[in-house]
């Protein structure tokens, strides 16, 4: 059974003003620097992600997108601010696997609801999780020899995450169901330092997003020994997938997008959803976010918002069949 420290989540949302006093101002909006929360600590994929989007919105609206960083809890810090706020667009977050679709399941007395309390607005992308280690601490070269490593050490080798809860963390205990192998978790306070700690051997391995594990691959620091998307990357093809490699069907992703508060004036939620959706078909951040494993996927609100209520129910049996919960 995997277990996660208790967190004390304060207090409930209170009652969400209604968007009819927004309604005369949508046409004027953005009048104000808009905030671009980012409930994670810089340097993680969902920042960065949210960073390419906020220049681009920024840019097509005239006005400042600001990225402010709210981490803690496993992102319910940044989300329950952005559940309380106005709904006058001025509040935004890129919302992410863990915050909207996890949580549900680890944290059962959240002070929001992921569906009712915040209005979807554009999938940005999805993104492959890498299974990368530090050959320092585990010298393995394919997804059998980490799986073979790990049952000679019987729980003893290291995955970091950043933190619990969060889609590094699920996707390594999904990689453990399908495999039968024993992990020791490390939770991090967010991606980046938990970057820190891999790159210099402090831990043995991670799975997560390619924005931040693709440069220290690339540059020989750690190793990549699998895709967890069913075809292998086309930025990256000599990344086998782990169902090639015999973890059959295996497919845990990373996925971005961008909310708001709930009751937002859908004049406002129709406009940010076309001008990010023509930015991410622009050929430059398409080439980046390719670069980085990632590919765009936008569509509209609804479809958005039945992709989290599928996301939550799929990966919160996940959750219960591994036996995760806050303690």
């Amino acid at each position: 059974m995997i277990t996660l420290p208790r967190r004390g989540l304060i207090g409930a949302v209170a009652v969400l003003p209604l968007a009819r006093p927004y309604l005369a101002r949508a046409a004027t909006w953005p009048e104000k620097p808009v905030r671009f929360v980012v409930p994670f600590t810089p340097g993680g994929s969902t920042d960065i992600l949210a960073r390419a989007m906020a220049q681009g919105l920024a840019e097509h609206f005239g006005q400042p997108f600001i990225i402010d960083n709210r981490a803690g809890a496993g992102g319910t810090v940044g989300s329950e601010m952005v559940a309380r706020a106005a709904p006058d667009g001025h509040t935004i977050m890129m919302g992410h696997i863990g915050t909207l679709a996890v949580n549900p399941a680890i944290y059962p007395n959240l002070p929001f609801d992921t569906v009712t309390s915040f209005q979807p607005i554009v999938l940005v992308a999805k993104v492959a999780n890498i299974l990368v280690v530090n050959p320092r601490a585990a010298d393995v070269r394919d997804a059998q020899g980490l799986i073979a490593l790990a049952r000679a050490r019987n729980g003893e080798l290291t995955f970091g995450s950043g933190g619990n809860g969060s889609a590094a963390h699920i996707a390594v205990v999904a990689f453990q169901l399908a495999t039968g192998i024993a992990l020791t978790h490390v939770p991090y306070r967010g991606t980046g330092p938990m970057m820190t700690d891999l790159m210099a051997g402090q831990i043995a391995m991670t799975m997560t997003g390619g924005p931040p594990i693709l440069p220290p691959v690339r540059a020989g620091t750690l190793r990549a020994l699998a895709v967890s998307s069913l075809q292998r990357l086309a930025s990256e093809p000599a990344i086998p997938t782990l169902d090639e490699q015999g973890v059959a069907g295996f497919e845990a992703l990373q996925w971005y997008g961008i909310v708001g508060p709930a009751n937002m004036p859908r004049e406002i939620v129709d406009r940010l959803n076309a001008a990010s959706a023509r930015i991410l078909q622009e050929p430059l951040l398409q080439s980046r976010l390719a670069t980085e494993g990632a590919e765009a996927a936008p569509g509209t609100p609804e479809s958005f918002g039945a992709f989290i209520r599928s996301e939550r129910d799929r990966w919160g049996d996940v959750i219960r069949r591994a036996g995760v919960r806050a303690d």
